[in-house]
């Protein structure tokens, strides 16, 4: 009980910490416009459709910010993007790394704190401005959508009930 409450705490708090990255993060990106975007972003591209590289099938760097959500196999996946850094929560792992250029091509580059190997490099299949698709090397593919920002996702789970849990005695 300990450990799922442990693992429970944890995912929490990734998720709080993927949410506030998110909010200051897009309010950076629009005030920036482009200024100190990324080689692989189109400058003026806003993270919209009409960004010049969309007939070719690539992906626009810029377009992956922000925090996506979603169930894969019944368990929760959140993934915030902010300055080509990456937090993602999966089931009982947490990971963190980057948007590389792979090819001309982002993908995400992640590690993992229990060591986990499912989700360390996506290819990102698909992206617009409210569903992410990535395909993982390890044999995952998650197809996730945008949530808003300063706001909680709607229709995902909720942590267990915890009212089975000690009382902490008073000091």
């Amino acid at each position: 009980m300990t450990r799922s409450l442990r693992t429970g705490a944890i995912a929490v708090a990734a998720l709080a910490a993927s949410f506030a990255l998110t909010a200051c993060g897009s309010d950076d990106a629009k005030k920036d416009s482009g200024a100190d975007a990324p080689a692989s972003a189109t400058p003026g591209a806003g993270g919209g459709e009409g960004s010049g590289e969309s007939g070719g099938g690539s992906v626009d760097a810029a377009a992956l910010e922000g925090t996506w959500v979603g169930l894969t196999d019944g368990k929760n996946v959140t993934v915030s993007i902010a300055a080509r850094k990456v937090a993602l929560v999966a089931d009982k792992s947490v990971c963190q790394g980057d948007v590389k250029d792979m090819g001309g091509e982002p993908m995400l580059a992640l590690k993992c704190t229990d060591g986990g190997t499912e989700r360390t490099m996506g290819a990102i299949d698909s992206v617009d401005g409210s569903k992410l698709v990535v395909s993982w090397d390890g044999g995952a593919k998650d197809s996730l959508t945008k949530a808003e920002a300063g706001k909680l996702p709607s229709g995902m789970p909720s942590l267990p009930d915890l009212g089975d849990l000690p009382e902490v005695p008073a000091p």
